[in-house]
């Protein structure tokens, strides 16, 4: 079963998300010109949107200097709102379709807008990205595996529940910002819970009706899925070249057990002379039988680490 069919029919992905990686980049530019006078014509102000300013409904979520308790500079900011937009969003997409993704996004921001101007506070943030997004992705994907500075291994659902604690740990200190902040996350996840009802009522119906297997049961092909699958294997890779460098049976039997966790059923796999993440095709990491491969080629290394004697005893000895 592919989890594409589950929410979306095929043909419906066009890549919107590349759209928001334009807008983000762009917005960026001109924030780091004058901080100042962006935050004066984009930020969320309620009389401002009363006065005829609709852009700010949206046009708060495109910021990339730090706010709150953590302040990043501005391109690592950029970098990492970049790329949880690019994983996490076209992930989603992909799912959803183009349509869905979108309203989301529209639905979350208003409703963090509104709750703001009953509110009467200022918003200037990427909470969509940081808050919205990565819980409706934790969601779906609640034991995806996310390698921090490629090393850290992390499930994505943890990554949710720190980023929860500090918005309620934030409203708690007098952040009353953080409500409307919260308000759209909910919104995002109500959205998310509201398909998933709808597609479970409509799949019985079909599945009563007629006795050809029902769509999630066909799969379809998904190149751009192998896109994202590439990109999460090549951070595996490097986090096992590190590894491996190390030596050290301790980190390697962590990294085999983290992979092994990720193996998926049913998959062919080749046979180990043709295990070449590195390769410049990158078959290997767009498969689906990477991480088994990658836990196979672990275990060999790791013998070997451990059949090897001391170099102090082989200097000894000679």
């Amino acid at each position: 079963m592919t989890r594409s069919s589950m929410l979306r029919t095929r043909g419906e992905n066009l890549r919107c998300v590349l759209i928001l990686l334009f807008l983000t980049i762009a917005f960026f530019f001109l924030e780091v010109q004058d901080p100042q006078k962006y935050g004066l014509l984009f930020e969320f102000d309620r009389a401002s949107v009363f006065s005829g300013e609709v852009w700010r409904l949206f046009s708060f979520q495109f910021t990339q200097h730090g706010q709150g308790w953590f302040a990043f500079p501005a391109p690592v900011v950029l970098f990492f709102t970049l790329l949880l937009l690019y994983l996490m969003g076209s992930a989603i997409e992909e799912e959803w379709g183009t349509a869905r993704f979108l309203a989301m996004f529209v639905v979350s921001s208003l409703v963090t807008a509104i709750v703001a101007g009953i509110l009467n506070v200022t918003l200037l943030g990427s909470y969509f990205v940081n808050f919205t997004l990565l819980f409706v992705y934790a969601a779906m994907y609640p034991m995806q595996t996310f390698f921090m500075f490629g090393v850290i291994p992390v499930r994505v659902r943890w990554l949710a529940y720190i980023a929860g604690a500090l918005l309620f740990v934030a409203i708690g200190a007098g952040g009353f910002a953080n409500i409307a902040v919260l308000a759209g996350a909910i919104t995002g996840l109500m959205f998310y819970a509201t398909g998933r009802v709808r597609f479970g009522i409509s799949r019985r119906v079909v599945s009563s009706a007629s006795r050809t297997p029902p769509p999630e049961t066909q799969p379809e092909p998904e190149p751009f899925r192998a896109d994202l699958r590439a990109v999460r294997n090549t951070a595996r890779f490097g986090a096992m070249k590190k590894v491996v460098a190390a030596a050290s049976g301790e980190q390697m039997d962590r990294m085999i057990h983290e992979c092994e966790r990720d193996i998926v059923a049913g998959v062919n796999i080749c046979p180990p002379a043709d295990f070449k993440p590195a390769a410049e095709d990158g078959y290997c990491v767009r498969c689906e039988g990477f991480a088994e491969c990658a836990a196979r080629s672990l275990r060999s290394q790791r013998a070997a680490i451990v059949e090897a004697p001391p170099a102090a005893a082989t200097e000894v000895a000679g």
